[in-house]
């Protein structure tokens, strides 16, 4: 596979642009985390399977990743909820850290270099506050810190958001005063039964904003490559970073900016705050599989809304069901004994091709599925009329573990339980014993339970049924 050009869509510049690290092969990126006060909702694992694509995207073609996704374990619901609850904010986020945690492996994603939690990087953020004051962007007022915008002209160049007063209406749940509305607080003074730490401007705890200004830069440094998110942190969130972080260092903070689009239900943003949103144990407990769901968050492109619906969940578990069988039908074939074809090395070698131009052209996932079901549909035929020989068959594998490094639906991760285990076992010995009758009866038993059992001169194999 010949190098390949990167063009990714930077928000800054409303353009596509070549993309060019600051470290030549290496990828420094920063990437907004969870807040963790609930179960983390289907409409932001839309932006988190976004990021896991780029992560193993910018790999498969060659680049080595640095990733760093903060853990936001402080900030109003947080110390609401634990309040409520009578124990202490790192208690109660615990509980949805660790699901955090294992909805990711349940959706197969790429881990992250670094997963820093913003109670365990306090001191760096009040020293970024302390030079934001000492250079003048920002200023006290009462117990608490504010980032003055009229001092940083730049404000509201990634969003196209200028000035203040209606474009700013909305931001200021915080309950704290300030200067002007379109100021946003950086140190919030303590108040009684919150928790707080002690600071030069007096006890209290950061601003959302400031968290991630000081967790990216302490990983990443004063300039990185890219930052992402979901088009809802666009405004205020990242604007804010950029101006807090480059008034601080007189630097360019991100070089590309990227940024996903909404997962919808029924035409509207999937959110907690409208009730029309699904976690993913919700999906899991209504038969689910991990997998559709993946296939499903990373089919269309991220700068497209995705309507969710349980018709298109069906839909993405019978495509993953289509690969998984072809992959394991290419795994098992005997063929006969004999030379690479270079008729199939020619196809192998243009379905790469048509696979990196796709991730290439900012995350082109569609065209990059595209290839992977066109390898499909070259290669079956040529399986069922055993016109595939062996050593053909062992490099068209390779190349679908290829494609799997950056689609991750491949791979079988999901335990079965010890029922099932028995069952398939017992199924085994009853076939040796000519139980024909008996082991038709475990395969159906099972299939109406998810089980797919096929038969396979090297033994018995099972998975999992992804569609419903």
């Amino acid at each position: 596979m010949k190098v390949v050009k990167v063009k990714l869509f930077n928000t800054y510049s409303r353009r596509k642009e070549t993309f060019t690290p600051l470290r030549e092969g290496e990828v420094r990126m920063y990437t907004c985390g969870p807040t963790v006060y609930d179960y983390v909702h289907i409409g932001n694992f839309r932006t988190f399977v976004f990021e896991d694509l780029l992560r193993r995207s910018l790999k498969f073609l060659g680049f080595k990743v640095v990733q760093v996704m903060n853990l936001t374990d402080v900030e109003d619901k947080i110390i609401k909820a634990s309040r409520e609850r009578g124990i202490p904010i790192s208690e109660y986020t615990s509980q949805y850290i660790k699901a955090f945690f294992e909805d990711l492996r349940a959706l197969n994603m790429e881990p992250a270099e670094y997963y820093p939690k913003a109670t365990e990087y306090i001191p760096q953020m009040i020293e970024l506050v302390r030079i934001l004051l000492e250079k003048g962007y920002a200023y006290e007022l009462g117990d608490s810190v504010y980032f003055d915008i009229s001092k940083f002209p730049q404000y509201g160049r990634l969003s196209r958001i200028k000035g203040s007063g209606r474009a700013f209406s909305r931001l200021d749940a915080d309950e704290y005063e300030k200067e002007e509305i379109g100021d946003f607080v950086l140190w919030k003074g303590k108040k009684e039964g919150e928790p707080f730490w002690e600071s030069p401007f007096g006890p209290g705890r950061p601003g959302w904003h400031i968290e991630c200004s000081a967790m990216s830069m302490h990983y990443l440094g004063p300039t990185f490559d890219i930052h992402t998110g979901g088009v809802d942190n666009m405004f205020p969130h990242h604007e804010n970073e950029i101006a807090q972080s480059e008034a601080a260092t007189g630097q360019t903070f991100v070089r590309y900016w990227m940024h996903s689009q909404h997962l919808q239900v029924n035409g509207e943003r999937m959110a907690k705050s409208k009730g029309n949103y699904y976690t993913l144990r919700d999906l899991q407990s209504m038969g689910y599989s991990p997998k559709a769901i993946r296939f499903l968050l990373l089919s269309t492109h991220y700068r497209n809304p995705l309507n969710f619906t349980f018709d298109s969940l069906k839909q993405a578990g019978k495509s993953v069901d289509r690969l998984l069988d072809f992959y394991h039908r290419l795994k098992e074939h005997a063929g006969i004994k004999g030379e690479e074809s270079a008729e199939i090395v020619a196809i192998l070698d243009r379905r790469k091709e048509e696979f990196a131009l796709s991730l290439a052209d900012d995350l082109n996932v569609s065209g990059a599925i595209s290839a992977t079901f066109s390898l499909m549909h070259d290669l079956n035929p040529l399986i069922l009329d055993n016109k595939l020989n062996r050593q053909d068959a062992e490099l068209a594998v390779k190349t679908m573990e290829e494609f799997d490094q950056v689609l991750g639906i491949l791979e079988e991760k999901e335990p079965l339980e010890e029922w099932i285990v028995r069952l398939i076992k017992e199924r085994e010995k009853v076939r040796k014993n000519k139980d024909f009758a008996r082991a038709d009866q475990i395969r159906a038993e099972l299939l109406k339970k998810g089980i797919i059992l096929e038969d396979t001169p090297e033994g018995t194999r099972w998975r999992k049924k992804l569609a419903q």
